[in-house]
């Protein structure tokens, strides 16, 4: 199937529906596509659900600017004219447009621990996915450990659905916080946020200087050890939600040659990346947030109609709000006792069963991925790249298509374009 239009948006969370409400309000043929049923993101996933949600607000406004929404679709290929690859069910549309925007989020980080793999233990942001696509949640215990504010928020959706919070665990120190919220108090809304977050999470036991250092289960999760300000601590849980701060889904991004420094996407001041006709909004220039993501994608939305005039109101603002990336990764910054949680038997390539000293033999992520298939899963790297970073300190060389899992069909599609066989990935660490 093949669609044409004047400005293609990939990715329908906030930065998304920006992008693509600003660029249809000069009558171009827009379109977002996203892989979930429902537009929002992450952030906004339940919008269809809760009228109050801002998701709602945003997603009547494409429909009356006509923007085409395809949903629970993935891109997973490029062609040299300007066109994208994506599967949809048993469907291979072909993607075609004048201006792309990327804004394609982020994920998780996950870090190996032993018994990580233990049913119950997931994602901090993966477990509020499922309990909004309705997993019961009421008077369950949940641990939740990591790093990054993404864990108070879970805590307090969770709470709010009647689980029982057992404790919140943060790697970073005290003091490290409290150097953040003095930065906030430049920043009253973003200070207002974290204030009312708090509140909400009153009576929640939340440590600093702690993490999870072991999950403990049969069948399923029954409990995780703790190091706890140094001390080791074992609380019975149902589930365990762990995640370590956000990693930028930049595949797409160097899929199609796009500059990347520090693991982030170089924009211009309009938000257009280093290749012509492109430009990246929201997460993948930076975790900042989702008053950055949404001014982002204004500005991406405008610049991409040929309207850069109406982009300029919002760069000052912009600006003002990309100043939080930087502090987000200096506070969360991962600390080196984390490295000693994995054990030589403990799996690190989830998808392939790859264990931290098979990964030892190897010296780089080339080889691991040769002689050991590492990130060779359905995954394709995203868990396990991340972690290898972290631990071995390896790059990703290349990313290669199909950026995501398709059928074999869809493969065949792919296999016969005649774009490179994969593209080298840039920047500097």
């Amino acid at each position: 199937m093949r669609k044409q239009f004047d400005v293609l948006i990939i990715g329908g969370g906030p930065a998304g529906m920006a992008a693509a409400a600003s660029a249809a309000e000069s009558g171009l043929r827009v379109g977002v596509v996203d892989d979930n049923p429902h537009l929002g993101g992450q952030i906004w996933r339940s919008g269809t659900k809760d009228i109050s949600s801002p998701a709602t607000e945003w997603i009547e406004k494409l429909s009356q600017l006509h923007v085409e929404v395809i949903p629970e679709t993935r891109v997973f290929q490029f062609l040299a004219s300007q066109t994208l690859l994506a599967e949809r069910q048993d469907e291979v549309y072909e993607l075609s447009y004048k201006k792309l925007i990327l804004a394609t989020g982020a994920r998780e980080r996950f870090l190996p621990f032993p018994g990580w793999t233990i049913p119950n233990v997931m994602g901090a942001g993966g477990l509020q996915a499922i309990v909004k696509s309705g997993l019961p949640i009421a008077c369950e215990r949940v641990v939740i450990a990591g790093s990054g504010p993404l864990l108070l928020a879970v805590a307090a959706y969770l709470r709010k659905h009647g689980a029982f919070i057992s404790l919140v665990c943060e790697q970073v120190s005290l003091s490290s916080l409290i150097r953040l919220a003095a930065w906030l108090a430049r920043q009253p809304k973003k200070l207002g946020q974290a204030l009312s977050l708090r509140k909400d999470l009153a009576g929640i036991p939340l440590v600093f200087n702690s993490w999870v250092v072991e999950a403990h289960g049969q069948k399923t999760l029954e409990a995780v050890t703790v190091s706890r300000n140094g001390k080791m601590e074992t609380i019975p849980c149902d589930y365990l939600a762990c995640g370590f701060h956000l990693v930028p889904n930049i595949e797409l991004a160097l899929l199609l040659g796009c500059r990347t420094k520090n693991g982030c996407v170089q924009v211009d001041d309009l938000q257009e990346t280093s290749v012509a006709n492109i430009f990246c909004a929201g997460e993948p220039t930076g975790i900042g947030g989702l008053d950055a993501s949404l001014l982002e994608g204004k500005i991406a939305g405008y610049a991409a109609s040929g309207h850069s005039q109406q982009a300029k109101p919002f760069l000052w603002q912009r600006d003002k709000q990309r100043q939080f990336a930087p502090v987000l990764d200096r506070t969360y910054q991962l600390r080196a006792e984390l490295k000693e949680l994995v054990k030589p038997d403990t799996i690190v390539c989830r998808c392939e069963d790859v264990t931290y000293g098979r990964l030892k033999q190897e010296n780089s992520w080339r080889e691991a991925k040769l002689y050991a298939r590492c990130g060779m899963g359905p995954c394709q790297g995203r868990v396990c790249g991340p972690a290898t970073e972290f631990l071995l300190h390896w790059n990703p060389e290349s990313v290669r298509p199909p950026i995501s899992p398709v059928r074999f069909e869809s493969f065949l599609t792919m296999s016969k374009t005649s774009t490179p066989e994969f593209s080298e990935v840039s920047g500097e660490k």
